[in-house]
């Protein structure tokens, strides 16, 4: 059976002792704000994504989940369909820690009690560049644990099987056709604040 690498055991140490300040979620998430946000076609694992500091949201789930599993979290990430968190949790109580090019889809504290009321707070921000709110649903959370074998952490070769296992396992859905129907667009002064600093060329842009 092939070893897992962890983050740690691919650095060096002065990239070590960067990554020591990542002590808590919110420095996770201070880290994951300052990269660029990639519009490359591919994945990147935690280890290329500190090295390249570029990640998209799927890459960024994956480093918060690795950099939150150094300071005792397990390595959890759901998927808001179609974005990626890294989840953590504080006593009773859900947060996450995500890399998004709109800026209100980032870190949530851990005050949430489910993962529905977690989810629900990107609601109104979660929207594409035409002003469409486009949340739908999530995933059940998915502990990259059991994908150490492939060495997630510190290789790109298997990222493509985590997407592959979030697209597989359950979903929950938070509206209805009927609700979706009825949904408004968002106000102009909320898209223009979501977008800034946008990368563009990282944007989704919908059909006509």
């Amino acid at each position: 059976m092939k070893k897992t690498i962890h983050l740690d055991q691919a650095l060096n140490k002065s990239e070590r002792q960067i990554l020591d300040q990542l002590t808590s979620p919110i420095k996770i998430q201070d880290f994951l704000d300052d990269l660029t946000y990639s519009a490359d076609p591919f994945y990147r694992c935690p280890l290329r994504v500190f090295q390249d500091r570029m990640a998209h949201c799927f890459d960024g789930a994956l480093f918060a989940a690795a950099a939150l599993r150094r300071i005792g979290y397990p390595p959890l990430i759901l998927e808001m369909i179609p974005n990626d968190l890294a989840l953590y949790k504080y006593g009773r109580y859900w947060g996450s820690v995500a890399k998004s090019n709109f800026v209100g889809l980032r870190f949530r504290e851990p005050v949430y009690r489910t993962l529905r009321e977690l989810v629900m707070t990107y609601f109104e921000q979660y929207y594409n560049v035409a002003g469409e709110k486009t949340l739908r649903g999530y995933t059940v959370p998915l502990n990259l644990k059991s994908f150490d074998k492939l060495n997630w952490m510190t290789s790109d070769e298997h990222l493509d099987d985590i997407a592959e296992r979030l697209d597989a396992i359950r979903r929950i859905l938070i509206l209805t056709p009927e609700m979706v129907e009825r949904l408004s667009k968002l106000d102009d002064r909320s898209h223009k604040a979501g977008l800034l600093f946008v990368n563009e060329a990282g944007l989704y842009k919908p059909p006509g």
